[in-house]
């Protein structure tokens, strides 16, 4: 008995400094989720930065045929990924993109070519504002 009235005079305690306001447990409480909120932060952020893309080893350096792929061909791996990607999955032979390319000009028609097959997001855009309006 006597170990719980020490225990409630501890916890009256932190709940009340010398200017009479509340801290103690109310301010752990914010501090603990304080420090879990930056703990998530930081995993968060390694979780991200191991998702990072690394070099292309094999850009600007001729395949077999002695071609760079270049933005028309990256263009037509655009349009034609959502297939070559279904086809990746049955065989080894198939990839969604070419590595041996010339950099920026590749990646932007691959990104242009797939943003055009895919929908791209201006049609979501045009479609939600249409149906917004009234007459």
């Amino acid at each position: 008995m006597q170990e719980a009235r020490d225990r409630m005079q501890d916890v009256g305690c932190r709940m009340q400094n010398a200017g009479g306001r509340r801290t103690g447990l109310l301010e752990e409480g914010v501090a603990m989720k304080r420090m879990l909120l930056l703990g998530m932060l930081i995993l968060a952020l390694v979780v991200v930065a191991g998702c990072a893309a690394g070099p292309n080893e094999l850009a600007r350096s001729p395949r077999e045929g002695g071609k760079v792929a270049g933005f028309w061909q990256g263009l037509w791996h655009g349009f034609i990924s959502p297939f070559t990607f279904v086809a990746s999955l049955f065989t080894d032979n198939v990839s969604i993109y070419e590595v041996h390319n010339n950099g920026g000009w590749y990646n932007f028609g691959f990104l242009l070519g797939a943003a055009t097959i895919l929908g791209g997001s201006g049609g979501g855009a045009a479609r939600t504002r249409k149906s917004g309006r009234t007459n």
